[in-house]
């Protein structure tokens, strides 16, 4: 007899009849009939055409049978047989459905906290932070010798908040906020006729990220009440003149979209 192994990693005779592979138990290799039998009571009609059988140790076997329920495209019911020593019946151990290769799973479970997103939290939405966060610290622990800043959050002690941010936490936050849309990067800032640290409108934060953050009062603005770069501007500055700028305006072009045909 040929012995080949198909696919799904089960041994298959030369003529498409399941066959041991190694040396799989022959009792246990020849009790199709048995095998199938239990994956019916499990599966029912879904138990499909027999895959193959695959040794798991000594007198121990698995026989594997296609799964045909809907949404379950290359799974397998596999039933693991044994038998006792000397002995010529198989018994059956477990009956279970199992992915084999190309099978359709659902993605790999992230932990919730690495799935939320900026927007996700709701009215009624509770968000705790992991007590391992990096960004938080104890609030005792905030007069950090190596970071200046930390100084001005250090009487928090006792005043209500049992954390503050860490110094990698406000790195963090201010990487965020000087790369995001209140930036120097924008489209705004740099046609700007000044940046906002020169603006009567800007609200400095207070902390080791003042000189590099504020937030923009100025309600005429799509910043306001927002945390913006003091590299950050638009046109409503406060010492804009009317009527002029520090920056030339570019021409504009109407393009219509439509091509001339000759």
């Amino acid at each position: 007899m040929v012995v080949m192994t198909s696919s799904t990693g089960y041994a298959r005779n030369a003529g498409g009849a399941p066959a041991p592979a190694g040396t799989a138990d022959q009792v246990l290799a020849a009790a199709v009939d048995l095998a199938r039998a239990a994956a019916q009571e499990s599966g029912g009609e879904s138990v499909g055409a027999h895959l193959g059988v695959a040794p798991e140790g000594e007198r121990i076997a698995t026989h594997a049978f296609a799964c045909e329920l809907p949404g379950y495209s290359g799974w397998i019911w596999a039933v693991t047989l044994a038998r006792a020593p000397r002995a010529r019946t198989a018994t059956v151990d477990e009956v279970v459905l199992l992915p084999g290769e190309g099978a359709l799973l659902a993605p790999a479970w992230v932990p919730w906290h690495e799935r939320v997103q900026a927007g996700d939290l709701g009215p009624g939405d509770l968000l705790p932070a992991a007590p391992d966060d990096l960004r938080l610290v104890p609030a005792y622990a905030a007069g950090d010798p190596d970071d200046p800043g930390a100084a001005e959050v250090a009487f928090e002690l006792g005043l209500g908040r049992a954390r503050v941010m860490s110094r990698e936490g406000r790195l963090d936050a201010a990487e965020r906020w000087y790369d995001g849309e209140f930036g120097p990067d924008t489209a705004m800032a740099r046609q700007a006729p000044a940046h906002c640290g020169t603006c009567g409108f800007f609200l400095p934060v207070a902390g080791s990220l003042r000189a590099g953050f504020g937030v923009c009062g100025n309600e005429i603005t799509a910043a306001d009440g927002r945390v913006v770069s003091v590299e950050y501007g638009c046109g409503a500055h406060s010492e804009v003149v009317a009527g002029g700028s520090v920056t030339e305006v570019a021409e504009v072009v109407f393009d219509d979209g439509d091509e001339l045909l000759p």
